[in-house]
């Protein structure tokens, strides 16, 4: 007798009866007593060396976050580790460059520390093209997309980071600005920041204007310290610029104070609008313009789908979690039309 035929006997999956007889709290009290009494009938008794092998090689969830300035990323982990701790597991981070290989990373765990499974936040889509078929334990990337990848074992939960990018675009453009300038990441590879620049350039398309990239578009990093400079960078190519879209409000956070070192003033001379809604954007002066990402739905429901995955072995689901436009005061009209 297994803990698989308590699970078939009991009609609940194996997880769930694994924590029922590991004394986890979070377990309906109708699933407890179905499985006991099923434990009792069949006079199951675990075996504690097995018990101890599985804790061994099995050593809970990991979570592989890029960028250690990204705030959103900070806010969703503290979610995500809650919700992985009350559902009995343990929990490992590791924090990588915005460089680094997350899918290598995630190859070395699993031949290392034999994760039950793993959450990636910042991701390369094209790394996990060459690389994640060697990976066998269920994953989610988290506020990115892998519905175009077709694996298996990999789920995912995101913002429509286009549409996402668009509304915000657009939202400048009735407030009657032309002259906008993007703060973003490095497009040559498939990530957050190419999407949200096909949001950019839809926006611009439906106003009947076509985007500059060479003069409208800055490359830096996601932290206030590169927003900074690149917004410096920006100034001193786009002498008629009016507006900003930075794609994280860590960027429009450095954006705002470069701006105001250089003796302008936020909305007045040039607005800014932000992508993520993470809380500094309310305590900045001005407070944030932004696009908010729901970084509490974004953890529970990565987190879900992967205990599910765990615990049934389920293929992959990919799911949009919903944005909201948050009008705040680093956004105004068009000096021209006031």
């Amino acid at each position: 007798m297994t803990i698989k035929d308590i699970a078939r006997l009991s009609g609940y999956a194996v997880g769930t009866v694994s924590r029922v007889l590991n004394g986890h709290p979070n377990v309906s009290e109708q699933a407890r007593e179905r499985v006991m009494a099923v434990v009792k009938a069949q006079d199951f008794k675990l075996n504690s060396n097995a018990k101890h092998l599985k804790q061994h090689y099995n050593s809970g969830v990991a979570i592989i976050i890029k960028g250690s300035g990204n705030m959103l990323f900070a806010a969703i982990v503290e979610h995500i580790q809650v919700l992985i701790r009350d559902s009995g597991h343990p929990s490992m981070v590791y924090y990588l460059e915005e460089d680094d290989n997350e899918v290598e990373q995630a190859r070395r765990l699993c031949r290392e520390r034999r994760p039950l499974g793993i959450l990636f936040l910042g991701s390369n889509l094209e790394l996990f093209r060459a690389q994640f078929q060697d990976i066998q334990v269920p994953c989610v990337l988290v506020t990115n997309s892998a519905a175009g990848l077709g694996f298996p074992n990999l789920s995912s939960v995101s913002t429509d980071d286009v549409q996402a990018a668009r509304q915000a675009v657009l939202r400048l453009m009735d407030l009657g600005h032309r002259e906008i300038g993007i703060l973003g990441g490095c497009t040559d590879m498939p990530n957050a920041a190419r999407t949200r620049l096909q949001g950019v350039r839809a926006a611009f398309r439906e106003r009947g204007l076509e985007l500059d990239l060479e003069r409208q578009y800055e490359s830096t990093y996601f932290s206030m310290s590169c927003g900074y400079e690149a917004m410096g960078r920006l100034l001193d190519r786009m002498k008629d610029l009016t507006a900003v879209f930075a794609m994280s409000d860590v960027q429009a956070v450095g954006a705002i104070r470069a701006l105001q070192d250089r003796g302008l003033q936020v909305p007045r001379d040039i607005s800014v609008v932000g992508f993520d809604g993470i809380a500094l954007g309310d305590y900045v002066v001005p407070r944030l313009t932004t696009i908010r990402q729901n970084e509490l739905l974004l953890a529970k429901r990565s987190v879900a789908l992967l205990l599910q995955q765990i615990e049934t072995g389920n293929g992959p689901v990919h799911e949009l979690v919903p944005h909201t436009f948050v009008p705040g005061e680093s956004a105004g009209r068009a000096s021209s039309l006031i």
